[in-house]
């Protein structure tokens, strides 16, 4: 694999798991130092043992353990380039505005919106100081398409996490940062498969939806990281990045 990113340093936040462990696979094959953050100590620090990066743990709701994170970074490997800021829950007591409580509400958008504007807010004074960088936020396909099987806070949290991309990405364009939106379609990760195992027909409902007629693969969405992370998109920065099976491009599925 041609070594796009040697001699960058990347942290990857819920980097134990799913997108995020595919993702540190994927950024440290093409020759990044990884440093893997994720709130389980025992996957993250295998993740991190795996590809010889380093592991912190970290709660990303947490403002000192997120500033803490991004400055070990470049304490122990000189540089701060690639910053996927990717942790986030899609618990379900998360589900229709109509049953869906103040506590599940507050909780999902602490870890998935709160959390990106901690890791955006300490990981780019290490960029401006460099004048370059990458930082790409996991957001959804739900932030930009209505879902009939809602999922109130996980939708509107994403929804911020691409609406914030987008102005970071404008804010810091002359600075040579570029701040990108991933916007997933529905993945084949751990997550997921708790999320539908619990509701076997709300999956086959989603899954009939999308045109290539399956779920994506983590390492297809390491694949749109590694490229984001990557001079291939220096011109790329405040755009929604779908990478969704062509999900939010259909008006129905073919036959």
């Amino acid at each position: 694999m041609a070594e796009r990113l040697a001699g960058r340093v990347a942290v990857v936040t819920g980097g134990g798991s799913g997108i995020g462990l595919a993702s540190v696979r994927r950024l440290a094959a093409e020759g990044a130092r990884v440093v893997v953050a994720d709130i389980d100590a025992v996957s993250g620090s295998a993740a991190a043992k795996e590809v010889d990066g380093l592991f912190v743990q970290v709660d990303v709701t947490d403002e000192a353990e997120v500033q803490a994170l991004f400055d070990k970074a470049v304490d122990s490997y000189g540089s701060l380039d690639i910053a996927f800021n990717n942790a986030g829950i899609s618990p379900p007591e998360d589900d229709s505005i109509l049953t869906t409580g103040i506590e599940a509400w507050q909780r999902v958008q602490q870890v998935n919106l709160t959390s990106v504007y901690l890791c955006c807010k300490y990981a780019l004074p290490h960029m401006r100081r460099q004048g370059k960088g990458s930082i790409i936020n996991t957001a959804s396909f739900v932030a930009v398409m209505g879902a009939a099987t809602s999922q109130i806070s996980y939708t509107a949290s994403k929804g911020g996490v691409l609406a914030m991309s987008r102005e970071l990405g404008v804010q810091f364009a002359r600075e040579g940062i570029r701040v990108n939106a991933l916007c997933p379609g529905p993945v084949n990760t751990p997550l997921l498969k708790e999320l539908f195992a619990k509701d076997p027909e709300r999956a086959a409902r989603r899954l009939v939806h999308v045109p290539l007629g399956r779920f994506a693969e983590p390492e297809e969405i390491a694949g749109a990281v590694a490229f984001l992370a990557s001079d291939d998109s220096s011109f790329i920065t405040a755009s929604q990045f779908l990478v969704d099976g062509g999900i939010s491009g259909a008006y129905v599925t073919p036959l």
